[in-house]
């Protein structure tokens, strides 16, 4: 495909797959995640926050990160923000505004940085071979250590953390809050719950449920083709059988909501359970402490 051709692919509403390409972490959308609609995104300013893109030190490598906090606030509360196979874009940026715009620190880390550009790719199964599959669970856990220790030395209150996730990001999610006691809350956004395993992923959300040090909140899709109820109900079984914050975890599923609901960019959204889902987010995150 010669480039006029790819610059002239455009959305049902008329932006070019050039124009939601990103600039800078934070910014546009992956090609993967197109067509976007571009009249449903929510857009959070940043009055009255620190926003931008930073670097975090993970030994020698410096990961990306969007970090979102308010402006003059010491103590304030952690919140990392798991990102979709699509890293970094504009929506994840704009969920950190909407925390810090809560009272959050919020970090938004790029967490495919040292694997590839996610923000790149046009194909999503191009994308989840050559990127996504070949990022180390054990990587992520240890970036995100590194997220925390960072903040703490930004003035953030590292002793209370939560972690929220979308999609690889809700999957994320349960690992964190199984791998790091530092972790009060986790809200797991449609994560993926079993599947296979290999070295890289050697275990499912199924499977820490004994592990879990913080309570998770799941927020799951009725219509989700992709994380079928019976994998839910599975988890469930587990987390009776589990620690006692896997026990006081909880699922709410919205039944006729798709996949990726929460994505008010996709045409996966759904307004109402998005709404809710972020009351039932921030009630969680309070009523445990962050």
């Amino acid at each position: 495909m010669q480039q006029e051709e790819f610059d002239s692919l455009v959305s049902p509403h008329g932006l070019s797959r050039r124009g939601f390409t990103r600039s800078a972490l934070g910014a546009g959308f992956a090609a993967a995640a197109l067509p976007v609609v571009a009249q449903t995104a929510i857009k959070t300013d940043a009055a009255g926050l620190v926003v931008g893109e930073v670097d975090i030190p993970v030994g020698d490598f410096k990961m990306p990160a969007y970090r979102a906090a308010p402006a003059g606030r010491a103590n304030a509360p952690v919140v990392l923000v798991i990102s979709e196979i699509f890293g970094v874009h504009e929506h994840i940026a704009d969920v950190a505004r909407r925390l810090a715009k809560e009272g959050y620190f919020a970090i938004a880390p790029e967490l495919f940085a040292r694997q590839g550009d996610p923000q790149s790719y046009g194909e999503i199964a191009r994308l989840m071979t050559e990127i996504i599959a070949k990022v180390p669970d054990g990587q992520v856990m240890g970036d995100l250590d590194a997220c925390l220790a960072w903040a703490a030395g930004q003035g953030a209150d590292a002793r209370r953390v939560a972690v929220t996730g979308f999609c690889w990001g809700g999957r994320i999610v349960w690992l964190y809050s199984a791998h790091n006691p530092a972790v009060k809350a986790g809200v797991a956004w449609y994560g993926r719950l079993v599947g296979p395993t290999n070295a890289l992923m050697p275990r499912n959300p199924v499977d820490v449920a004994g592990d879990l040090k913080a309570p998770v909140l799941g927020l799951y899709g009725g219509q989700d083709t992709g994380i079928p109820l019976d994998t839910v109900e599975r988890k469930k079984r587990a987390l009776a059988e589990g620690s006692a914050a896997a026990r006081r975890s909880q699922f709410h599923v919205y039944p006729d909501a798709p996949h990726a609901f929460h994505a008010d960019y996709r045409p996966s959204y759904r307004r109402e359970a998005a709404i809710d889902g972020w009351r039932r987010c921030l009630e969680w995150f309070r009523a445990h402490g962050v």
